[in-house]
């Protein structure tokens, strides 16, 4: 994956397959750490604590490199690894799925339980777009109410984000600078006269 670069979703999305009276819920998730994920598990067994399983796969991290695949009772491999081969096949990160899956008297065997869990993901992922966002470094920009204007026009160009502003009659503004667009943002702040712009911890 680019690390400047990646892809993710903005919305949660549920979807249903079934399978000989075997129910399967896809539910996916945006998270960004594992704190969310643990927090959308807790929110997923309490909404379904009769559920025979709750498999769930995620990948987390702007280079992706961060992931994690459950079978949560299921045989090995069976549900986690086809959950994160859906998020896979889409170059997704920052990504949580989980499957909840309601037994129905049937055994579907380990190719019925893969196809369950992978369809169900398929169809969660299916529900909401795919996004591209930008990996962003931050910046303190201190300046001149008299040069707002230039800066803010240059912000907006270039697609920065603004995370603080104070704007009184000496400016303070905190901005998110694409990393694709660091460079040129970097050397049109340094051709405003008097600003000041420092990195952010």
């Amino acid at each position: 994956m680019d690390q400047a670069v990646y892809n993710t979703i903005s919305e949660r999305t549920i979807a249903e397959f079934k399978d000989r009276g075997s129910k399967f819920l896809g539910h996916a998730f945006p998270v960004s750490t594992t704190e969310g994920f643990k927090s959308c598990m807790q929110e997923m067994k309490k909404a379904h604590p009769k559920a025979t399983h709750h498999c769930f796969a995620y990948r987390l991290g702007f280079d992706g490199l961060q992931f994690r695949a459950g079978d949560a009772g299921e045989p090995r491999g069976s549900a986690g690894k086809p959950i994160l081969g859906q998020i896979d096949r889409l170059r997704l990160t920052n990504v949580l799925v989980v499957v909840v899956r309601y037994f129905g008297g049937t055994l579907l065997g380990i190719p019925g339980l893969m196809r369950g869990y992978k369809t169900a993901a398929a169809l969660a992922l299916q529900m909401t777009p795919v996004v591209t966002l930008y990996r962003e470094r931050r910046y303190r920009l201190n300046f001149d109410y008299t040069v707002l204007d230039q800066v803010m026009q240059l912000v907006r160009r270039h697609h920065c984000s603004v995370i603080h502003q104070d704007t009184r009659m000496f400016c303070s503004v905190e901005i998110g600078v694409p990393l694709v667009s660091e460079e040129v943002v970097l050397h049109r702040l340094a051709e405003i006269s008097g600003l000041a712009c420092q990195r952010s911890v």
